[in-house]
C-alpha cells in the first residue's frame, strides 16, 4: 500500500467528521526538559480510535446486515459513534474485562452491546462468527489497512501543528496507532513503542522475529491488551527499527495521576503509559533529544462524574 498517500486521503475523508486535538509543551513530571504532547484523549468518545472507524466507513460500502466490531472498549465506542453518525447499525462485542466506564459509554451510544466472559480474543471471536453468520461488515480494531490509515491522520494533524520532536513515544496494544504513525513518518523520526510489562505484543514479536501469542494483564489490558501484535504493525515496526520499552504498572499509574497533577489532565492508564517510559526511565533520551508524547485516550473507569 502507498501509504503516504492513503493517510492523506483518510485525513481529507475524516477531517469533518474527527476533531483536531490539540497539541501543548509540558513542563514537570520529574523531567529536565519540556515534553511536546498532543492531547488525544479529547477526541470522540475518548481516544484516537474514531479516525479509524470514519475512514473505515467512508471508505467502504457498507452492507445492509450493518457493522460489526471487537473491542477492548475504545474501538468499540469508536464504531458505535461513527456508525450513529453515519446511519449504520452496529454490534459491538467487548470482554467483561472492558470494565463499566466504557461499557457503559458503548451503551449510550446506542449500539447493540454484548459482554463476553474472557478477553479481548474472545471478544474478536465472537464478533467473527456473528460476521460470519449475518453478513455484517467487521471493523478489525488494528490490522486493517483502512483503519491503520485512519490512525495515521493523527500523526500527520501532528506534524502539520508542528511537531518538532526528534523522538515520539507513543503506547502500543495491537499496534493501529503506532502501525499508522510509522506509516505516516516512514522513518523521519524516531518512533518509540511504549508497552506495559505484563502486555507487551509487539515487544514479544521484535524478539521472536514474528508475531505470537502473549498472556495480557495489568491496569492497561483493557486498552493495549492485545493477545498479538497486527501483521501490519509488526512489519512496519520491523522495518524501521522500532525501539521497545517496557514500564510497569506501578510507573503507569504514577504517570497517570501526574498528568492529572500538574496538567489537570484525566486519562486512563492506556493514555498515561507513554509517558510513563518517560518517566519511570525505561527511556532516556540523549542530552539535546526533543521528546514528544501521544497521549491517547481518557476513558477512566470508573467514570468520575457518572450518576451511578
Amino acid at each position: 500500500m502507498d501509504w503516504k498517500a492513503g493517510i492523506e486521503a483518510a485525513w481529507h475523508r475524516v477531517g469533518g467528521h474527527v476533531r483536531r486535538t490539540p497539541v501543548v509543551e509540558a513542563r514537570g513530571f520529574g523531567l529536565d526538559d519540556p515534553v511536546e504532547m498532543k492531547l488525544e484523549q479529547v477526541q470522540h468518545t475518548g481516544s484516537f480510535k474514531a479516525r479509524g472507524a470514519f475512514n473505515t466507513l467512508l471508505s467502504m460500502e457498507v452492507p445492509e446486515a450493518g457493522l460489526v466490531a471487537a473491542s477492548g472498549g475504545n474501538h468499540g465506542a469508536a464504531v458505535a459513534y461513527a456508525g450513529a453518525r453515519l446511519g449504520h447499525r452496529a454490534r459491538i462485542y467487548v470482554p467483561e474485562m472492558a470494565g463499566p466506564a466504557k461499557i457503559g459509554l458503548i451503551e449510550r451510544l446506542g449500539a447493540d452491546l454484548q459482554v463476553v466472559p474472557g478477553a479481548y480474543a474472545n471478544a474478536l471471536e465472537a464478533a467473527r462468527a456473528y460476521e460470519a453468520e449475518t453478513g455484517a461488515m467487521q471493523i478489525h480494531a488494528y490490522d486493517a489497512e483502512a483503519t491503520v490509515a485512519g490512525q495515521g491522520t493523527c500523526m500527520a494533524e501532528w506534524e502539520d501543528q508542528g511537531l518538532a520532536a526528534d523522538t515520539v513515544l507513543i503506547a502500543v496494544g495491537g499496534g493501529g496507532l503506532i502501525g499508522g504513525a510509522l506509516a505516516w513518518l516512514a522513518g523521519r523520526r524516531k518512533v518509540v513503542a511504549v508497552e506495559p510489562a505484563t502486555s507487551c505484543a509487539l515487544h514479544a514479536a521484535l524478539a521472536a522475529g514474528g508475531p505470537v501469542d502473549v498472556e495480557v494483564s495489568g491496569v492497561a489490558a483493557n486498552a493495549l491488551g492485545a493477545r498479538r501484535i497486527g501483521e501490519i504493525c509488526f512489519g512496519l515496526a520491523k522495518a524501521q527499527g522500532v525501539e521497545s520499552a517496557l514500564v510497569s504498572d506501578e510507573a503507569i499509574t504514577e504517570a497517570q495521576l501526574a498528568l492529572w497533577r500538574e496538567m489537570r489532565q484525566l486519562v486512563e492508564p492506556a493514555g498515561a503509559t507513554a509517558l510513563a517510559a518517560l518517566m519511570s526511565g525505561a527511556y532516556a533520551p540523549e542530552p539535546g533529544e526533543r521528546v514528544a508524547v501521544l497521549v491517547c485516550g481518557g476513558n477512566i473507569a470508573p467514570d468520575p462524574l457518572s450518576a451511578d
